[in-house]
């Protein structure tokens, strides 16, 4: 086995061999470990805000950051459309927010819009999307648990949308979704008017998702790291189900199986479990966004 230094290399995933004293081992810290237990188990729950009211926002910001750069990637955005927020968690009828024209694969931590329940940028620099405020202020003042909300006009989500249909459980995947999302059917063009942003919460209703007929999809939930993977989620779950039926005619999950599965796959907990990997990713990949 070769030397580097010193000391002795190492296989994948052990520790660096060689003197202690010269280099002492210390664990990566993932995302994931936030949920273990026991060593290995996972607690299946969303781990508590933090107590520092200035902590939390950062967290807040810095996943909000990461969200922009994993839809990115996953080719979610489209020209000055799309948006997702994050409530403040001091300010609470203030949400953050992407700046209008920024394109997704850039957006750092300090590129965020700070916008107040009046629809005006008290920190950060940039322009406002008009449909951003108009959709997401309602949704943060309708629901108070809900403390984020993601929307971007996502190729199979604007595809699917048209149907005027709800998707079906015809995979373990979308079952994530199974009796959890619904539509909203009155599609009155670009969202600018508060009273449509306002129509489209009471859509929402308590769901984690909803789509927006001839518009796109949209998700929302107590934590940024959930709303953004159920994002991912249902973008692919259009998808799923668009080629599935251009092959033939799907079989549909029973109703019986269907909610027992949504109970196990559905939860925030496990979306904000499978955003970890992703963001994990991230921080390797493009430190950049936490500037």
């Amino acid at each position: 086995m070769a030397e580097a230094g010193g000391v002795m290399a190492s296989q994948p995933g052990e520790a660096p061999r060689g003197r202690p004293q010269d280099r002492p081992w210390n664990p990566p810290s993932r995302g994931i470990d936030q949920a273990l237990r026991d060593g290995q188990r996972l607690r299946f729950e969303v781990p508590p805000e933090r107590a520092d009211p200035a902590e939390e926002r950062l967290h807040r910001k810095q996943r909000l950051a990461a969200t922009f750069r994993l839809f990115a990637r996953y080719n979610l955005s489209s020209g000055i459309a799309g948006h997702v927020t994050v409530r403040d968690p001091e300010l609470t009828d203030h949400f953050w927010v992407n700046p209008q024209g920024v394109n997704f694969c850039h957006i750092r931590v300090s590129d965020l819009l700070l916008v107040d329940d009046g629809g005006r940028v008290v920190e950060g620099s940039g322009a406002l999307n008009e449909a951003a405020y108009a959709i997401h202020a309602a949704i943060h003042r309708a629901h108070p648990g809900v403390n984020a909300a993601a929307h971007t006009h996502s190729f199979y989500g604007k595809a699917w949308s048209t149907t005027g249909r709800l998707l079906d459980p015809i995979s373990q995947d979308a079952c994530m979704f199974h009796d959890d999302h619904g539509l909203f059917d009155d599609y009155g063009g670009v969202v600018l008017d508060q009273t449509e942003g306002d129509r489209i919460a009471a859509a929402l209703g308590g769901r984690k998702a909803l789509i927006l007929q001839n518009h796109g999809l949209l998700t929302a939930g107590r934590s940024i790291e959930a709303t953004a993977f159920w994002y991912l989620a249902l973008e692919r779950a259009a998808h799923g189900q668009i080629v599935a039926e251009a092959l033939g005619k799907p079989r549909i999950i029973p109703a019986e199986v269907a909610a027992q599965t949504a109970r196990m796959v559905g939860s925030e907990a496990v979306a904000w479990m499978c955003f970890q990997p992703e963001w994990d990713m991230l921080v390797q990949q493009e430190p950049d966004f936490l500037l």
